[in-house]
């Protein structure tokens, strides 16, 4: 009993830390040098969507960030990008069977990506799946092993 609340104290720890999920930047994107993404000021239906599925993601509008995400990928099923944010949505939203088969098509789309195995490491420790959530981390760090989120996602890992 003692360990299932564990368990469950450690599951809303790591939900409440949304800074392990991330998602890869557009091409055309840039940032301001403080991790700060500088959109483009022309917007196409598509630009505007992904901008509003991030915020939605970012502010923790699960529900509305899936919407979005989906719509994205129903209008371009070739964009990784889209893809990730959606998998991202249906994990916050705790619906994982969604969440793998958006990961699988993200890779893909681009390949195993450190933001992609990061991501799937991130899906696993909110399910309590140490093990996989270890061997996704490390996957991760191999590719991009200055990457803070993935050493951050390994450290909170430790702590669970």
């Amino acid at each position: 009993m003692q360990k299932t609340i564990k368990n469950i104290g450690a599951i809303i720890l790591v939900s409440a830390f949304l800074s392990g999920c991330q998602t890869m930047l557009s091409e055309g994107s840039s940032t301001n040098g403080g991790g700060l993404v500088v959109e483009p000021t022309n917007y196409s239906r598509f630009d505007s969507k992904m901008i509003m599925a991030k915020k939605n993601f970012r502010s923790a509008n699960f529900g509305l960030a899936e919407s979005n995400f989906r719509q994205l990928v129903e209008l371009h099923p070739g964009n990784g990008e889209a893809w990730l944010g959606l998998a991202a949505s249906y994990d916050q939203l705790g619906l994982f069977d969604r969440s793998d088969r958006a990961y699988s098509q993200a890779i893909k789309l681009v390949g195993p990506k450190p933001a992609i195995l990061n991501n799937q490491g991130y899906s696993q420790l909110l399910r309590g799946n140490k093990k996989a959530a270890r061997r996704l981390f490390r996957k991760a760090a191999k590719l991009a092993p200055e990457n803070a989120r993935i050493k951050g996602n390994m450290e909170l890992l430790k702590k669970s």
